[in-house]
């Protein structure tokens, strides 16, 4: 092995992927990581196979690297890998994937694939639901509104929303606005707001939160983006969305990206707040976390996905050790 030329090992490691990719089984879980990251059972789920036979497949992807896997707690997810590299092996694998998107699926996975990802959301909602009287609380213990308000506020005023200035019509969109904080300078900049949440309770507060502060122009709707799309008039209507420490919680961060950039008009702006990638695992039983934080770079890989442009970054530490990333992409 040590007389193996750089050239020699390429071509191994192509074999080896290549025998690893060559199985109609392991070809549609690597279709179905182009999602988002999935657990072991929820892929045995979704395939209706064992979980023994699941961890084989995926054990023999993992090694020719065709996939990586990423702990969330006590639990192991499995994703496509981050793939930046301009290497021979980086762009062929990049093309196997593009290849395998293009293609129509032997087995229609879609049902399955939403049972999961409906287990997620109602483990999610079910959580604020429990906990909707000490919302604060629980935003306390990683990161409040008021550690990082005054930033977004900046940032708005930086893209020409500034507060009574006329030419700021059009309309915005905050995913999971909680308790509506962020809805008051929103309202203040546009001229229609609408607040998305999965949670009945926490829209029940936003209510009273509007009605408290008279935001008149904030309508509020129970439901996802992805039920948001269903609905034609909101197709490229939305000139900014903001999600605000929401996509650790959201069954499937990657899809929010998908379904922003349908929602934004063209130059329309996508603000992301949230928590850089840690190790904090009490974060998931304490505050309802489905993912522990996300490296800067799968947000910008699920923007370039989604069409949008990468526009600016601000990163800023917190005293109880999380960081908070802010990021900005454009339609």
């Amino acid at each position: 092995m040590n007389d193996l030329t750089p050239d020699d090992l390429t071509l191994a490691r192509l074999a080896q992927a290549s025998k690893a990719a060559g199985d109609p089984l392991r070809m549609g879980v690597m279709k179905l990581l182009g999602q988002g990251a999935f657990g072991v059972l929820e892929l045995c789920q979704i395939f209706d196979i064992k979980q023994s036979s699941m961890s084989h497949h995926l054990k023999v992807l993992s090694q020719a690297g065709l996939v990586s896997s990423q702990r969330e707690g006590n639990s192991i997810f499995y994703r496509r890998p981050l793939n930046t590299g301009d290497d021979v092996f980086s762009h062929w694998l990049r093309s196997l994937f593009r290849a395998m998107d293009a293609t129509h699926d032997d087995i229609d996975l879609s049902h399955a694939v939403s049972g999961v990802l409906a287990e997620r959301a109602e483990a999610c909602a079910s959580f604020f639901a429990r906990h909707a009287d000490d919302f604060r609380e629980q935003q306390d213990l990683i990161a409040s509104y008021e550690q990082y308000g005054e930033a977004l506020a900046t940032i708005l005023d930086s893209l020409g929303y500034v507060t009574g200035r006329d030419v700021n019509s059009g309309y915005a969109l905050e995913i999971g606005p909680g308790e509506g904080a962020f809805l008051q300078p929103l309202s203040k900049r546009f001229e229609g707001v609408t607040g998305l949440d999965i949670s009945p309770d926490l829209l029940s507060r936003a209510e009273t939160f509007c009605e408290k502060e008279q935001l008149n122009n904030v309508t509020l709707v129970q439901g996802d983006t992805r039920a948001l799309l269903e609905s034609v008039e909101t197709l490229g209507s939305y000139g900014f969305a903001v999600a605000n420490m929401v996509l650790h919680h959201v069954p499937s961060p990657k899809n929010i990206f998908n379904d922003v950039a349908q929602l934004l008009h063209s130059g329309g702006t996508f603000l992301v707040t949230d928590l850089c990638r840690h190790e904090q695992v009490w974060a998931r039983e304490s505050c309802g976390d489905l993912w522990l934080g996300f490296e800067p770079a799968d947000l910008s890989q699920w923007a370039a996905d989604a069409g949008l442009k990468e526009g600016q970054s601000q990163y800023s530490g917190l005293r109880n050790g999380f960081q908070i990333q802010f990021r900005l992409f454009h339609a």
